[in-house]
This record gives C-alpha cells, sequence and structure tokens, in this order.
C-alpha cells in the first residue's frame, strides 16, 4: 500500500436530489493516516457525498479530487487505489464465505487458502467459512464484508455505515479495522449515524446539515 502523496479533496461539492439541494458547498482534505467521519440525520446527503468522492456520482459543481486530479469514473489508477463499502454487502448468496472472498478479493490480488482463514478469524467467523452466504445472518454477512475490505489492497476506504447490523463486538471490530488501516498510512471516509471512533482523539467529523 503507497499512501505517500496520497490526499482526498472535496472543493465546494454541491449535489441535488431530485429538486431537494442535499450537499452545498462541501469542502474538506484528508492525507494519509486521517479518518473522517461524516454524520448527519438521515437524508442529509451523506451517502450522496460518498458516491461523488468514489466517481460514481457526479457533482452539480464542484470536484472531489484523489492525489491532485479530478476523481473520473472508470479510472484505473484511482479504482485499484480505492476500496468501497455501500449499505449492500455485495454478496453471492450460494457462495461460501470462503468462496466469496476467493472470488471477490481474488479480482484485485492473488490470495491463498491461508489468506482466507486469517481474515476470517479476524473478524471473528472463522467456523462459518464453509457456510453459504444467504444463511448467515446480518451481522455474520457484514462480518464478512469487513473481512473482505481487510484483504483488499486498497489506500483509500470509502465506508457507508460500516457498523450496520453489528452487535457491540462488531462496531469494536469495524473501530479496530479502520484504526490498523489508518495506522499502515491509509485514508478511510466513514457515513455513520451510530458510534464509530467517537472517542478517538485522532477523529475529524464533517457534520451534513
Amino acid at each position: 500500500m503507497m499512501a505517500d502523496g496520497a490526499v482526498l479533496e472535496a472543493r465546494v461539492i454541491n449535489a441535488w436530489r431530485g429538486d431537494r439541494h442535499v450537499l452545498r458547498d462541501v469542502s474538506f482534505d484528508i492525507a494519509a493516516g486521517d479518518f473522517l467521519k461524516v454524520t448527519g440525520p438521515n437524508g442529509v446527503g451523506k451517502t450522496t457525498l460518498l458516491r461523488v468522492l468514489c466517481g460514481l456520482l457526479p457533482p452539480e459543481s464542484g470536484e472531489a479530487r484523489w492525489r491532485g486530479r479530478n476523481v473520473a469514473p472508470h479510472d484505473p489508477g484511482f479504482s485499484a487505489e480505492l476500496a468501497y463499502l455501500g449499505h449492500a454487502n455485495a454478496l453471492k448468496a450460494d457462495l461460501s464465505a470462503r468462496e466469496n472472498l476467493a472470488f471477490l478479493v481474488g479480482l484485485r490480488r492473488r490470495l491463498a487458502a491461508p489468506d482466507i482463514d486469517a481474515a476470517l478469524e479476524r473478524v471473528g467467523i472463522a467456523r462459518c467459512g464453509d457456510l453459504p452466504a444467504r444463511s448467515l445472518s446480518a451481522g455474520q454477512r457484514r462480518r464478512l464484508t469487513l473481512a473482505r475490505l481487510w484483504l483488499t489492497p486498497a489506500v483509500l476506504w470509502i465506508l457507508d455505515e460500516p457498523a450496520t447490523n453489528l452487535d457491540a463486538d462488531g462496531v469494536g471490530l469495524a473501530e479496530s479495522l479502520i484504526r490498523e488501516h489508518t495506522r499502515r498510512g491509509g485514508l478511510v471516509v466513514a457515513a455513520a449515524h451510530q458510534r464509530l471512533l467517537d472517542d478517538d482523539a485522532a477523529t475529524r467529523r464533517l457534520e451534513l446539515s
């Protein structure tokens, strides 16, 4: 993971949802080692902002920039450095937990069986490795998605409600993974309506209203 010079910038971003102006002149920048928590009530534009930052949605005005260049859809260089976790877990229901990781992460890096076992152990679902994703609980599926995130070689993590469906231990797991990533020089932007590293002095906040 090469984080040297990695800076994500939002410059006066405006976006509408239908006739609602949900993002108004949003600006910030984060660099290697930073965690930015995006907060605000439902419908305020948190997911819209994340999608703009990922290049999945163009802003009406303003720009998102990565390493000094405008974020553009289908940019292979940017995509190689990005891991995006949305509301949906994006798992294949009939594949086992191990098979999901082998397929989804295998699109981005070489994986060996010990890598997969270590990831399942890390997120606390090692015993579920051979179960199909459809048979896992909502919390276990979210943990499996976090295992995929942990295995993905990406500098920038953009996370939409990463603690969804997780119990207190699961929230602690999500917080631990974010800390590990930023301490290695990664960057994390996460939208969250619940507690997530709220007591960490290094947490930066962006309140949307």
